[in-house]
């Protein structure tokens, strides 16, 4: 598993990974709700959709909208298996332990503060 440091340096060179935004609807959301109760989202969202082995829809499993997380997710490479082993050095075929699923999250946390210290700017 890589550190995030090292994995965000590499997604920032990522064109694809770069356009990724808080919408205004999600930007809503997340100060509505408040950070504490979107990353305890953010968590159910990686055990249920990115533990398992074997996903159901590895690689479709993640909206592209509708939730900041979904947002969060694409843009630090945490919305697939795939995704995580490319992006995180996480290997597909192993259900995620407890260690790889707070790493995921914790890229989530990292990329919502992030959006959050743009807007006030």
């Amino acid at each position: 598993m890589r550190d995030l440091d090292t994995t965000f340096a590499a997604l920032q060179r990522s064109h694809f990974r770069q356009r990724f935004r808080l919408g205004a609807r999600e930007r809503d959301y997340l100060q509505a709700k408040g950070r504490t109760t979107v990353l305890e989202h953010a968590a159910d969202f990686v055990a249920q959709r990115l533990a398992p082995a074997e996903p159901r829809n590895d690689g479709k499993q993640t909206p592209m909208r509708g939730h900041p997380v979904f947002i969060a997710q694409h843009a630090t490479a945490t919305c697939c298996r795939g995704c995580l082993a490319k992006w995180h050095g996480i290997p597909k075929g192993h259900l995620l332990s407890e260690s790889e699923q707070l790493h995921a999250v914790a890229a989530i946390r990292r990329w919502l503060r992030e959006q959050e210290a743009g807007d006030a700017s």
